[in-house]
């Protein structure tokens, strides 16, 4: 189904109030082509509208896509979205420190193989905090869930030039995408047994020994479950530091058959009313959320559900299995989302085990199967 199609099909308005899943919206509505309203922007609240996050998140969509009509009212609190086409190119964007660079790049992950132009993209701001994934985990587990749909991976990057902590940022990130005409389909049911666990501790314009002492407690944790553990030290200093102190870990577990599960934990900002943070204690944290990814288990860890999710969809029309974990409320409410916007149903079945079973590998499991839409880059003339 290319872009054409859907836009016969797709020429009705669909309207939603708030300003939940902002960013779910407007994605599927540029890849579907399919105009949105989005009304009633906290209009309960003191300071009803869009936030500053949200309205460089639109500017950022109206850079990447050509012929785009954006209209937000005198108070924010409604957006009238007409998608154009994808185009893609050179682009660099600053972000709003409110929010990480994260916030901006994941719902990104699955337009970019369809843009006219292949994407180059970078963006400055936050690179790690609390409200987002940061960009290791979308290093370490968004890239390769992306890497299975498409057919060569050849100039698929993201890199880490500088790193920013939260509230001043100052880190840097490019994103480089290549053109896919359509994706590939997904036979993935088997995650695998764990391996080996890797990991990255950082510190950001504050002692080195932070990095150590994160390792250290990450340690004690999980070389009970798995011998094989190694987590790299990131200290950076100078430019490459960004603008703000901080620090913390990112742990990823990878399984036999590829699989990748991530975990995460980052010391609060500076200027926060909460308690300074130990690096022993996100350490800890770190390792114990890891090891929750572990026992939840599927194909893909819980932030990139939505992520695979999507990209069977956009695939071809075959069907498309994947399992995963417990789904979390953000992928209930994409389902519902895929429904409205591209009209894909997605079967669901629970992986029953007996007792001892469940207990070796964790909790139920969801084979989640579809029949993709046959999504088509007409930009794009050979595979």
């Amino acid at each position: 189904m290319s872009r054409g199609d859907l836009t016969q099909l797709n020429s009705t308005r669909l309207k939603y109030e708030g300003c939940n899943f902002f960013r779910q919206r407007l994605v599927l509505a540029t890849l579907s082509c399919r105009p949105v309203s989005i009304v009633n922007i906290r209009s309960r609240e003191n300071d009803p509208g869009l936030r500053e996050f949200e309205a460089s998140f639109i500017r950022l969509l109206d850079k990447i896509t050509n012929g785009s009509k954006i209209e937000v009212n005198e108070t924010g609190t409604a957006v009238h979205y007409e998608p154009g086409l994808l185009y893609g190119g050179t682009i660099e964007h600053d972000c709003s420190t409110q929010r990480s660079i994260s916030y901006y790049l994941e719902p990104l992950l699955g337009v970019g193989p369809f843009c006219k132009i292949p994407l180059n993209l970078t963006l400055r701001g936050v690179t790690n905090d609390q409200l987002d994934p940061s960009i290791d985990v979308l290093r370490c587990s968004s890239l390769p869930v992306l890497k299975r749909f498409l057919i060569v991976d050849d100039g698929l990057m993201l890199k880490i030039s500088k790193r920013g902590a939260p509230p001043k940022g100052g880190g840097e990130v490019i994103f480089t995408c290549p053109l896919r005409k359509q994706l590939r389909a997904l036979q993935y049911t088997d995650p695998g047994k764990i391996k080996k666990i890797r990991g990255v501790s950082y510190a950001l314009r504050t002692s080195p020994t932070m990095t150590n002492r994160m390792i250290e407690a990450a340690k004690g944790v999980l070389l009970k479950y798995i011998p094989d553990v190694f987590i790299l030290t990131d200290h950076r200093k100078g430019p490459a530091s960004g603008l703000s102190p901080g620090f913390g870990i990112t742990l990823t577990a990878e399984t036999i058959n590829g699989t990748f599960l991530s975990a995460e934990a980052t010391s609060n900002p500076q200027g926060d009313k909460q308690v300074a943070s130990v690096a022993e204690d996100l350490g800890e944290k770190a390792a114990l959320l890891l090891l929750e990814e572990i026992y939840r288990g599927g194909c893909v860890d819980s932030s990139n559900q939505h992520l695979v999710l999507l990209l069977m969809a956009l695939g071809p029309k075959d069907v498309s299995r994947v399992q995963l974990g417990p789904l979390s409320p953000y992928t209930i409410q994409f389902l519902r989302h895929l429904r409205d916007f591209f009209g894909t149903i997605f079967k669901m079945e629970t992986q029953n085990q007996d007792d001892e079973e469940i207990l070796r590998i964790g909790t139920e499991k969801i084979l989640m199967t579809c029949v993709g839409t046959g999504y088509t880059n007409l930009s794009k003339t050979m595979v």
